[in-house]
């Protein structure tokens, strides 16, 4: 008998069987009071959540002085931004919902249609912020642009779904509405950097070091593995340099050294700049080594069927390599995105006021000095940070699920 008819004999491997659904009894029988030990671990820690959950409930409901939170809701918002041009922050964010809203919308098709109750599973984080934000700031008008903003979210996601636009139109779309709402609040006779602050501030910060550090990451990553010497040694010594230094250091040095190395007659670049700089390069380091391991997980056989077919080394980098290296690394990069949306409130040490410099500030205003607010304040600053980290790893989860990482 052949191999082949050998082979075909074989019995094929039977389909593992679908999980079994569980109730909710069923679940909390089986996961949570299977046993004596289990149980006795659940009703210690369950009594314990529930304590600290009263704890936090009853100082949020009723011991907590919001007043100052109410009071200065913009100064946490936007800081020192002239309040007679925040007209150009509201157009921003129209800016932003219709070409992100357009972006989803060209990208969503050929996908899995997504039904109003998991879009709004998707945006919880960010619902409940912007509902928090709305009840303290206890504006009409602010409710009302709002919920335009959403409407025109909305209806350009249904125009991108009718548009006959490529999918992969959909990430220059996005950075096309960034770059539109950038020049409305800062160009034309709009505000500068140096009157930018409060939770303002620390979005700029964060979108600017994702979208610089991000496509320099990916190139020190290749750069570290260029046949070229010079090259390679170049990106390596970035790359262990910067990752063996902390980001406080970088911030420091160009807060305060960058102008020794611009050449004479260049005016040095503004605190932002510098501060946005440092975390550029401090990101891409990190980027870098994320971006790096990916590469390395790339079967050699896909690079070897790649050569066989005829394509240049740059194609089978951009067409075969980079997007299942990038693919791989998606939980580690958001969490790398995620830490810098954290770290954007070291900038405070350099002199720059974002969201938790405001927070801190606000406590010495003669109405609230040495009146013991400074814990409402730090509150409402984590929870302002904690509902954009979780929005970011829930976005990268469902991207997770949509590109089927981690599935053969």
């Amino acid at each position: 008998m052949s191999v082949l008819e050998s082979a075909a004999q074989e019995p094929l491997p039977l389909p593992d069987p679908p999980r079994r659904r569980l109730g909710p009894r069923a679940w909390a029988r089986e996961n949570l009071f299977s046993g004596p030990v289990n149980t006795a671990v659940t009703i210690v820690f369950g009594l314990l959540l529930a304590w600290v959950l009263y704890r936090i409930g009853r100082f949020v409901l009723v011991d907590a002085r919001w007043e100052i939170i109410q009071r200065n809701i913009e100064n946490l918002l936007v800081f020192r931004y002239p309040r007679d041009e925040l007209w150009r922050l509201w157009g921003a964010l129209f800016v932003l919902a219709a070409g992100f809203g357009l972006a989803a919308g060209i990208g969503s098709r050929g996908a899995a249609h997504a039904t109003a109750l998991t879009a709004l599973r998707r945006a919880a984080p960010m619902l409940v912020l912007v509902g928090v934000l709305l009840a303290f700031a206890g504006s009409l008008q602010a409710t009302l642009l709002v919920a335009a903003i959403a409407a025109t979210a909305v209806a350009a996601r249904a125009l991108g779904t009718r548009l006959p636009l490529r999918g992969r139109l959909a990430p220059a779309i996005g950075l096309a509405s960034l770059l539109g709402a950038y020049l409305l609040v800062a160009h034309f006779g709009g505000v500068g950097w140096e009157d930018w602050g409060g939770f303002h501030l620390t979005i700029f910060l964060a979108v600017g070091g994702i979208v610089l550090s991000f496509p320099l990451g990916v190139l020190l990553a290749l750069g570290r593995r260029s046949r070229l010497p010079a090259v390679r040694w170049v990106c390596i010594a970035y790359i262990e340099l910067i990752r063996g230094v902390p980001l406080i250091t970088i911030l420091f040095m160009g807060a305060f050294m960058l102008g020794f190395f611009l050449p004479e007659g260049i005016e040095t670049p503004s605190a932002v700049t510098r501060a946005l700089v440092a975390i550029t390069i401090f990101t891409s380091a990190y980027v870098a080594e994320i971006v790096r391991g990916g590469l390395q997980s790339v079967p050699r056989g896909q690079v070897e069927a790649a050569q066989a077919l005829g394509l240049s080394t740059l194609k089978t980098t951009r067409l075969i390599v980079l997007p299942q290296a990038l693919r791989a690394v998606i939980p580690a990069t958001v969490g790398q995105f995620i830490s810098l949306f954290k770290d954007t409130s070291l900038v405070f040490i350099v002199g720059l006021t974002e969201l938790l410099g405001v927070a801190e500030a606000i406590t010495k205003q003669p109405d609230f000095l040495a009146q013991g607010l400074l814990v409402e304040t730090l509150l409402f600053a984590a929870f302002v940070y904690w509902a954009g980290s979780y929005w970011m790893s829930r976005e990268s989860q469902r991207l997770e699920r949509r590109l089927g990482v981690g599935e053969r």
